[in-house]
């Protein structure tokens, strides 16, 4: 139940009643009616629920967003439930509701269970939703990590609202990166067979995570990788080191419990097609070409900043900016290859020839400059008919009490993802990561995410679940029988719910359908994060009243009726908090330990 949704519906109702008594003389579509929206007022003093249904209305109505407001006014004060009716400021129609109304929302969510909050504004349309896509050079940093948690949430939260998802890794294995990665891979193959290699030489990588790589190839070929010349045991080294790469790549994402649908390789967009003597860079190329977006000629040196694959020559240029980049884009290198950004444009020209409606990219702070190029790219690519949204992940700095932290780097050079998820936990890793939005910087700090206190935010919300747990052994003891699910508690009556903290926890309830559909279209999952910890605070500060005010206790001992009423709220609390932290990869405990 969304009990905003119920509320738009109600004022439209009325609206629709005023054109038909002739009180407002203008027809009103359906389309209109569908634009106002009911929500929670920013200050809880003014009432539960706010319209802005005349301001909305008011041009198509041909009346004053005031005069309006009071016409609907008036038909809202009729209406089943609704105890006060007031306008604010320019047309805002702010209404307070009956205890009742609020129950019956307990009620509706005790029979949804789980599903309580699920959505269906995405009405199975398919989204792909790409994220991580680290070069396959080996293990992922910190970095990744939140680029990780962010797109899996994503994804969950967007299934959730009822989106049909893909995720989605794409494999950046058909760049210089990989070379220097095979070359590498077989400096550790030499020594593998017991040569000295001394110093790994700058510009390669130093991590001892290609060691294995190199005893591998040892294992497999023996000597005879030595005296062959590079062009001959570059493409076999490189295969196998990019293989061994993703391997633990996907070690590491499944110790954050991530998971993708679809793993998609750069190199894969160069090969032939059978019976097709182009490739899909080409393809791409030459489908843009048709539609006039492709020309010859000069680019002038970008103003102000360092640009590396920038070449004073006349290029094979794409049309960028009829598309609202900031210039036009080269695809062609002067040796004949083709730029990063061809690349790209064929492996977006796929997403869209496989049905996406909807692209989502996770990218890291040092790919910022991407968007306007790839948004035009897919613009330009579908028609205009799919749209691209790049969520940019900021910058992890770790501390440890306040002081900038340094863990081993097996890696050679930087903090590895999981580094950090052994050092701390998945749970505290993913919901921290959460706890910011995406395109804000974020501090970690491995004591805070591992105190057991109000100041550390997973801790808070988990023990808001396991508390509630503790609260039915409790109910069992006092009341055998009476528990979450038996029929007492799904079916029990909800009037001794009128406390102002009940009413407080239970609104906050109400709000979790209308959060989850507004964070699904604003691709925000750290606003899950946010409310579930002040629905914790919610459910804490109703449980330490108890304390003082014996009578505000969940469990009665001398009342079973009302105890019954006060297990079906924390029943409804303990499925939203696991409904939350499950879309957001965060297990719910029963108990901590």
């Amino acid at each position: 139940m969304n009990i905003f949704a119920r509320f738009e519906a109600i004022v439209a109702t009325a609206a629709r009643e005023l054109v038909a008594e002739g009180r407002i003389a203008a027809p009103l579509s359906e389309a209109q009616l569908s634009a106002l929206a009911a929500e929670r007022p920013r200050d809880a003093s003014h009432g539960d629920i706010a319209t802005n249904a005349a301001l909305v209305l008011a041009k198509a109505a041909r009346m004053k967003p005031r005069d309006l407001a009071e016409l609907l006014a008036e038909k809202l004060r009729t209406t089943e439930g609704v105890v006060g009716v007031e306008i604010a400021g320019p047309g805002f129609i702010n209404l307070r509701v009956a205890d009742a109304v609020w129950h019956d929302v307990v009620r509706a969510a005790l029979g949804e269970g789980r599903d309580f909050g699920r959505a269906e504004i995405g009405k199975g349309e398919r989204v792909n939703v790409e994220y991580v896509s680290a070069n396959p050079t080996g293990p992922m940093h910190v970095g990744h990590c939140r680029g990780a948690v962010f797109g899996d949430a994503l994804a969950n939260l967007l299934a959730h609202a009822g989106y049909a998802i893909t995720r989605e890794y794409y494999i950046n294995d058909a760049g210089a990166q990989v070379d220097v990665l095979a070359r590498s891979a077989y400096l550790r193959y030499r020594e593998a067979l017991g040569e000295q290699i001394g110093e790994i030489p700058a510009g390669l990588y130093p991590g001892d995570y290609l060691v294995p790589v190199g005893q591998a190839l040892a294992a497999a070929h023996g000597t005879a990788l030595l005296d062959k010349p590079e062009a001959a045991w570059l493409p076999v080294v490189r295969e196998a080191a990019v293989a061994a790469m993703l391997v633990m790549i996907k070690e590491d994402l499944a110790a954050l419990a991530v998971r993708h649908d679809v793993f998609f390789s750069e190199r894969s967009l160069m090969a032939q097609a059978a019976g097709a003597n182009a490739n899909q860079v080409e393809t791409t190329i030459d489908a843009l070409e048709r539609k006039g977006l492709i020309y010859r000629g000069r680019l002038e040196r970008p103003k102000g900043e360092e640009v590396v694959d920038w070449e004073d020559r006349e290029q094979t240029l794409f049309k960028a900016t009829a598309f609202g980049d900031d210039t036009d884009r080269a695809l062609v290198k002067s040796d004949g290859s083709y730029t990063y950004f061809a690349s790209d444009m064929a492996y977006h020209n796929d997403k869209v020839g496989r049905g996406f409606a909807h692209l989502i990219n996770v990218f890291g702070a040092d790919h910022a400059g991407y968007i306007k190029r790839l948004t035009a790219a897919v613009k330009a690519l579908s028609d205009g008919k799919v749209d691209l949204d790049i969520k940019v992940c900021q910058l992890v700095k770790l501390f440890k009490g306040g002081q900038p932290y340094k863990m081993s780097k097996r890696a050679g050079t930087f903090v590895t993802l999981r580094d950090v998820v052994d050092e701390v936990g998945r749970d505290p890793v993913r919901f921290m990561m959460l706890y910011r939005k995406n395109d804000a910087p974020l501090d970690f700090d491995f004591e805070k995410v591992t105190e057991k206190s109000r100041d550390n935010p997973v801790f808070y919300v988990q023990y808001a679940h396991a508390r509630a747990h503790s609260l039915f052994r409790m109910a069992d003891e006092a009341f055998p029988g009476l528990g979450p699910s038996s029929p007492e508690v799904r079916g029990a009556d909800l009037s001794p719910l009128t406390d102002e903290g009940e009413l407080a926890l239970i609104k906050r309830l109400a709000f979790f359908p209308r959060l989850i559909e507004g964070a699904a279209l604003a691709h925000e999952p750290h606003r899950l994060a946010f409310y579930l910890y002040d629905l914790a605070a919610d459910f804490h500060t109703q449980w330490n009243r108890g304390k003082d005010l014996p009578h505000l206790r969940f469990i009665r001992d001398d009342d079973r009726r009302v105890s019954a009423a006060r297990v079906a709220l924390v029943t409804v609390t303990s499925e939203v908090i696991a409904s939350g932290l499950a879309v957001l990869g965060v297990e719910a405990p029963r108990e901590m330990r």
